[in-house]
């Protein structure tokens, strides 16, 4: 990305080899992400040029010096959220708020380097993982073994999507047997969260989305109701499925203020709304706050399902093994890099659930 509002250039780029506690990763399939899409836009910002993308899977080329944990040929899905688990955050089991990663989402490592340069220029690194690449270098922690048997398009939306969205139900929220559960946005988070809303038990699952064809597949994933929120108020739909009172868990995967108020009317007295999607920078969230305090309402942050991803990503798939998560109908097109333009088109037209790109050049 050289410039807001452009589309993106594909060309070679420097990449330095791995240095401690680093590993090179050849990508073989990368996620086009609504959050890639936010920088390209202006929605989110970041120095320029970066190489975005952070959904992705592939295999390790080489490892740095005292790495021990992996080595060439191990297959991997990357983390946008690496943890230390030693710092003050880690410890307390909240991996995504790592205070010695944290820094990296601004697009350089700790001590300001990003291992990339373009015609004699500093590359910045898109989320960490800079994963719009044949190959990328990553701390150690980013990079999490899984089976050789697991196809790298499947589980590169592990990745970011679907660890978002099940996170966001099993690990952010716990939501327990017997709940109701408001999903707006039927993209691949949502649907991540419909379906772990499924597994997690609840009983009432209402899905919005002003896309037919994602609000069948959120009922085929698990979902008991679907609304479109152009013909219907979510709210009362909410109320009207739960006995007046409001759903007790509301989750906005869109990244919108207005769609996370909605929500906070959606969910009962005492309920949690919770913001799954990227927001833009400037976008806001109005409360009431005599309503908010007096009806004791919950609103909370989830950043990537507030995962612990050397935790949950074996467990996702665990889950997919089992028959109770379907992943691969998340992957709905597949590009090659050079038509990565064409793919973020499919995402700003809501073309399918995901479009993966296909590294090998």
């Amino acid at each position: 990305m050289t410039a807001v509002g452009a589309p993106l250039v594909v060309d070679d780029v420097e990449l330095e080899a791995p240095r401690a506690g680093e590993v090179a990763v050849d990508v073989h399939h990368c996620g086009v992400c609504h959050s890639d899409v936010h920088y390209m836009d202006g929605a989110l910002r970041t120095g320029l040029p970066v190489i975005l993308g952070h959904e992705a899977a592939g295999v390790v080329a080489e490892a740095g010096p005292d790495v021990a944990d992996l080595k060439p040929g191990d297959k991997v899905v990357l983390t946008m959220a690496p943890s230390c688990g030693r710092c003050y955050w880690c410890v307390r089991d909240e991996h995504t708020l790592c205070q010695r990663f944290a820094g990296m989402v601004a697009g350089a490592y700790p001590d300001g380097s990003t291992r990339l340069s373009w015609k004699g220029e500093q590359v910045r690194r898109g989320l960490v993982l800079s994963a719009f690449a044949e190959r990328t270098v990553v701390p150690v922690e980013a990079a999490v073994r899984i089976p050789d048997d697991v196809p790298t398009d499947i589980a590169a939306v592990v990745g970011c999507a679907v660890q978002t969205g099940v996170g966001a139900v099993l690990n952010t929220t716990r939501v327990p047997v017997g709940a109701s559960v408001v999903v707006s946005g039927l993209g691949a988070v949502g649907l991540s969260i419909v379906q772990a809303a499924a597994i997690a038990g609840a009983t009432v699952i209402v899905a919005a989305d002003l896309n037919a064809e994602r609000r069948a597949s959120a009922l085929r994933l698990g979902a008991s109701h679907a609304v479109d929120p152009a013909a219907e108020r979510l709210d009362r739909v909410a109320r009207e499925l739960t006995e007046g009172r409001g759903a007790d868990f509301g989750f906005d995967a869109v990244g919108r203020g207005e769609v996370v108020e909605t929500l906070l009317k959606s969910t009962r007295n005492g309920g949690t709304t919770v913001m799954v999607g990227m927001p833009s920078t400037e976008d806001t969230v109005r409360v009431r706050a005599l309503v908010h305090a007096f009806y004791e309402k919950k609103l909370v942050g989830c950043l990537l399902g507030s995962a612990n991803a050397h935790r949950d990503l074996p467990r996702i798939l665990d889950l997919w093994r089992a028959g109770r998560l379907d992943l691969a109908g998340m992957v709905t097109a597949r590009r090659p890099l050079d038509e990565i333009n064409e793919a973020v088109a499919d995402l700003r037209r809501g073309a399918g659930v995901r479009t993966v790109l296909e590294m090998a050049r």
